[in-house]
C-alpha cells in the first residue's frame, strides 16, 4: 500500500552519515558582485557606485521625463558601456564632462554609449542620461510590469510603478542586472502637483516647493539597492511615524497610507512590531537602519521595495482577507503582505541573488519566513500546519533553478522546513543570521548560499540541493517489513542522494534513519506496518514493498 508524505525538500544531512560524502574542502574565492556568465561585455568592465535620478511624471498624458547621473568605477579598461531602457521609453541624449557622447541603440531594449578616449581602470566617472516617453503601463499590477495610472477612492491620482520581471528599465535608464547595485545607493528626485505627495525609498532629504504649481520630494538612499526596487509612490498619502526598540537601537519606521484610511491603517498595521520583532529573532538585524522601513500603501497587491514595501492588502488578515495560500486556518491570523513582502528585506534586498535563474534565494526563503512567524507569534505546531498546507501548491513541473516556476516559492520553502527539522532551531536560526551576516548587502549565487550551509553545519547538503532544486524528482522512500526486520531505502532520487528523516514504529516515538540508495534494515523490532509513519514534516512519497 502506497503512502504520500509532503515533506520538505532539502538538504539536511545531518549526523556522521554525510561525513562521508563529498565535502568541500575550501571557500571558493567570492566578491562582493561576482559577475554571471551571461553578462554583455559592455556591463561587465564598470561596477556601478550610485544613481541621481530625476523624473516627472504626467499622469495625463501617461508619460516620464526625466534624467539618471550614473557614477561608476572603472575596473577594466574600455570605451563604450551599455545602458538598458526598454521601448517605448527612449534615451535623448547623454552628457559627460559637458561633451555630449555618441549612442547607439544596440537593440530593442540596450543603448551603446561611446566615449571619446578609453577610460582607465581605477578611474571614477558620472554619465547624465536624458530621458522620456510613455512606458509600459501595468494592467494587473505587479503581475503585469509598468506604470501604475491609478485612481484612489476619491478620483484622485495614485501611481506607481511595478517592475520586478520586466526589470527597472521598463521605465529608467540603467544597468539592469541583479549582480551590481549601486554601492552608494541613490538620490531620487521626485517632482509632482502639489495637491500630491510622492514617496520612495530610504529617508526624505527635504521637499522643494516650485513656481509652477509642483512639488519636487527628494529621497535617499544610502545602502545599495536593486534597480527593480527603485520606486515612485505618488498620492494623496498622509503619515505617521513609530520607533521600534530593535537589535541595533532604534529603527524609525514610517507608514504612508491614503488619507482617508489612517484611521484603519493604525489600528491595523499594530502588528508591524510583531513582525519585525519575529524576524529579527529568526535573521538578526533589519539589515536597513540607516534606511529606516516604511510601508506605502500602493495600487497594487504589494512588492518588496527596499526600505518603501509596498502595501495593497486592504488592511485585513491573510491575503485581502483569505487563506488560500496553506488553507491550513494560520494564514487568517496575520496580514500576508505585510509579512510575506517585509520578509524580502532579509532575502531579496539584503541578500540578492545574482541572477534570475536562482531567484529561489529571494522567494523559498521569504515564503519560508510565513512558516517561521506562525511558528514565532502561535506555536511550533501552527508553523508546521501551514507549512505543510503550503506544499499542496508545488507542481515539480519543471526545476528550480533557471526556470522561472512557483515551485521557487514552495518547494524552496519545503526545503527549508526540512533543514529545520533535522539540525533544529537553534542551529536553523545560527543558520539564517549568519546568512543574513556573511552576505550582508550583497549579490550571491546559489552555490555561495550552497558553500555557506555545508560549511556552517559542518556537512554537505550538495546531493539535496542536486535532488530539489535540479530535478523534479519527490525521493520516494521504500520499505518492508520481514519478521522483526525493517529495511529502508531512498528511490526516485539522484545517484549518491541520502538524507535522514524520522520515522515511528510504534506509532508513538519517533527516530531518525539514514537511507541511502542501498538497502539498510533495523532488527529487534515488533513486525507492525500498521504503526509505521513518516513525521509529517518531509517532503517525500512512501513504498511498501514485498
Amino acid at each position: 500500500m502506497s503512502i504520500r508524505y509532503f515533506v520538505l525538500i532539502f538538504f539536511v544531512s545531518l549526523f556522521s552519515i554525510f561525513t562521508s560524502a563529498q565535502t568541500i574542502s575550501k571557500r571558493a574565492a567570492r566578491s562582493k558582485e561576482s559577475i554571471p556568465p551571461n553578462i554583455q561585455k559592455e556591463q561587465k568592465w564598470w561596477n556601478l557606485l550610485h544613481y541621481t535620478i530625476a523624473i516627472t511624471p504626467d499622469y495625463n498624458q501617461k508619460s516620464i521625463k526625466g534624467t539618471n547621473q550614473v557614477k561608476f568605477a572603472v575596473s577594466r579598461t574600455d570605451k563604450t558601456l551599455q545602458i538598458d531602457l526598454q521601448e517605448p521609453m527612449r534615451i535623448t541624449g547623454v552628457d559627460w564632462e559637458s561633451k555630449a557622447l555618441a549612442i547607439e541603440k544596440k537593440e530593442k531594449d540596450a543603448y551603446l554609449i561611446t566615449f571619446p578616449r578609453e577610460l582607465k581602470v581605477g578611474e571614477i566617472q558620472t554619465i547624465t542620461i536624458h530621458f522620456e516617453g510613455l512606458p509600459q503601463v501595468a494592467l494587473n499590477p505587479p503581475i503585469d510590469n509598468g506604470w501604475i495610472w491609478a485612481k484612489d477612492e476619491k478620483g484622485r491620482p495614485w501611481i506607481s510603478v511595478g517592475c520586478e520581471g520586466s526589470g527597472a528599465s521598463i521605465w529608467l535608464p540603467c544597468k539592469d542586472v541583479l549582480y551590481d547595485e549601486p554601492d552608494s545607493g541613490i538620490s531620487f528626485n521626485i517632482t509632482v502637483p502639489d495637491t500630491l505627495i510622492a514617496v520612495a525609498n530610504g529617508r526624505l532629504q527635504k521637499k522643494s516647493v516650485d513656481k509652477n504649481g509642483t512639488t519636487t520630494y527628494s529621497w535617499e538612499v544610502v545602502s545599495p539597492i536593486n534597480n527593480y526596487n527603485i520606486i515612485p509612490y505618488i498620492g494623496k498619502y498622509v503619515h505617521w511615524h513609530e520607533n521600534y526598540a530593535g537589535l541595533k537601537g532604534n529603527l524609525d519606521c514610517d507608514f504612508w497610507v491614503l488619507d482617508y484610511n489612517i484611521d484603519k491603517a493604525k489600528r491595523h498595521l499594530k502588528q508591524t512590531d510583531t513582525m519585525l520583532h519575529a524576524f529579527e529573532y529568526w535573521m538578526g538585524p533589519y539589515p536597513f537602519y540607516e534606511d529606516s522601513y516604511k510601508l506605502v500603501e500602493a495600487p497594487m497587491p504589494g512588492m518588496e521595495h527596499q526600505s518603501a514595501v509596498a502595501y495593497g492588502n486592504g488592511f485585513q488578515n491573510g491575503y485581502q482577507g483569505k487563506d488560500f495560500i496553506s488553507k491550513s486556518g494560520w494564514g487568517l491570523k496575520w496580514d500576508f503582505m505585510l509579512v510575506h513582502e517585509s520578509g524580502h528585506e532579509w532575502f531579496g534586498n539584503n541578500i540578492t541573488c545574482n541572477d534570475g535563474g536562482d531567484s529561489w534565494i529571494h522567494e523559498g526563503f521569504t515564503k519560508y519566513l510565513e512558516t517561521l512567524y506562525t511558528s514565532f507569534v502561535f506555536g511550533t505546531e501552527a508553523g508546521n500546519d501551514y507549512a505543510i498546507g503550503t506544499w499542496k501548491r508545488i507542481k515539480n513541473d519543471v526545476p528550480i533553478l533557471g526556470n522561472n516556476t512557483s515551485d521557487k516559492y514552495y518547494k524552496g520553502s519545503a526545503m527549508l522546513h526540512m533543514i529545520r527539522q533535522t539540525i533544529g532551531d537553534s542551529q536553523f536560526r545560527g543558520l539564517l543570521t549568519g546568512l543574513n551576516k556573511e552576505f550582508y548587502h550583497q549579490t550571491v549565487s546559489t552555490n555561495q548560499i550552497l558553500e555557506f550551509f555545508n560549511l556552517y553545519a559542518k556537512k554537505d547538503f550538495t546531493k539535496m540541493f542536486d535532488q530539489y532544486l535540479m530535478t523534479i524528482q519527490i525521493p520516494r522512500l521504500d520499505y518492508s517489513f520481514q519478521g522483526n526486520v525493517f529495511k529502508y531505502r531512498w528511490q526516485n532520487c539522484v545517484d549518491d542522494f541520502s538524507m535522514p528523516i524520522k520515522i515511528t514504529l510504534d506509532g508513538k516515538n519517533f527516530r531518525f534513519i539514514f537511507p541511502t540508495k542501498q538497502w539498510q534494515s533495523l532488527k529487534n523490532l515488533a513486525s507492525n506496518s500498521n504503526a509505521f509513519r513518516v513525521d509529517r514534516n518531509f517532503y517525500i512519497t512512501t513504498n511498501e514493498t514485498k
